[in-house]
């Protein structure tokens, strides 16, 4: 599943090509697709068709792009314009959004087609398109955010949230996000530092494939109970998590998966430079290049997989697995 990296390569690349363009018409090819949105495909339509999209934001995992009447004035202009709707795009396992010239065939799996107004060099069409239908687009409203800050990372933040998104914390990545508030949070906490790092209420955006990086990077184990991990350790972790996230944002996100690709249909290639997700029974590079040797081991974890070093991330005592 994509996460924080890979929709923010999704984010910065549509941005580029669909800020301030009007929808024009909406093809809704598969209603699965718009089944979040429950009044229906024609509804789904209908309410896009003229709309203009005025930015698209991210928080965390989750991407929404705000939309306004056609007359509502200049994108760039002051913040006199407070859209109350947002198109959301949820990308599930393999949900693309692609932006296609109007002559390129159809894709095999595409659901939904959005054409939008002329723009000079740029694509006509943003298409959703998705093999596994996890995914799916649907409108929602815009809610003021709870903390006054604007929703997400935008080109022009406004304090409103995508309904759906308004009960996940902020991103490490986001200028607003609160430490002092997240290790308070944290110390509170009797679990272990992974599942802390993987619960969206508490921080946002960081997935299983970047958890372990960051853990590995902060020479922290995963089952380290929460409530004994000193201030430092949990700048370390977090520090790390960003430095993971903004490394892999420069490759253009990791791509275990060719269903994964930029709105260019370009994949990413932060997975060649991993440190522990996926390297079971492969030496700890960290520990090789100190004249040690260590494998790295991989635990199952929450239905899912950890990877850690057994030499310089050490299982803690009374470890919360």
């Amino acid at each position: 599943m994509p996460e924080l990296p890979e929709v923010e390569v999704v984010r910065r690349g549509l941005v580029s090509w669909v800020r301030g363009r009007t929808i024009t018409a909406v093809d809704v090819l598969d209603p699965r697709s718009v089944r979040r949105h429950t009044l229906g495909p024609e509804d789904f339509a209908g309410n896009l068709e003229g709309a203009r999209v005025l930015d698209v934001v991210r928080r965390g995992k989750f991407l929404w792009l705000p939309l306004a009447d056609p007359e509502a004035g200049d994108p760039d202009a002051p913040a006199a314009e407070k859209p109350a709707v947002a198109l959301m795009a949820h990308l599930g396992m393999s949900g693309q959004l692609l932006m296609q010239d109007a002559g390129v065939p159809d894709e095999k799996h595409l659901k939904v087609r959005l054409r939008l107004s002329p723009a000079e060099g740029m694509p006509e069409q943003l298409r959703f398109v998705d093999q596994r239908i996890f995914g799916g687009l649907f409108l929602t409203s815009l809610i003021p955010t709870a903390d006054g800050g604007p929703g997400g990372l935008a080109e022009t933040p406004l304090p409103l949230i995508a309904a759906e998104a308004a009960h996940i914390a902020r991103d490490p990545l986001d200028p607003y996000f609160s430490f002092d508030g997240f290790y308070r949070r944290l110390r509170a906490r009797k679990t272990g530092l992974k599942r802390a790092l993987l619960d969206q209420g508490l921080v946002s955006g960081i997935g299983n494939i970047y958890a372990d990086e960051a853990l590995w990077k902060a020479r922290l184990h995963y089952a380290r109970p929460t409530d004994t991990l000193r201030r430092a350790e949990a700048e370390r972790v977090l520090d790390a998590a960003r430095e993971v996230m903004t490394d892999a944002l420069a490759a253009g996100g990791t791509s275990f998966d060719s269903l994964y690709v930029n709105v260019n249909g370009a994949s990413g290639y932060f997975d060649r430079s991993l440190n522990a997700y996926g390297r079971e029974g492969q030496e700890c590079k960290r520990c090789a290049a100190a004249g040690l040797v260590s494998t790295l081991r991989r635990d199952q974890f929450m239905n899912r997989s950890s990877y850690s070093c057994p030499v310089c991330q050490p299982r803690p005592r009374n470890g919360r697995w």
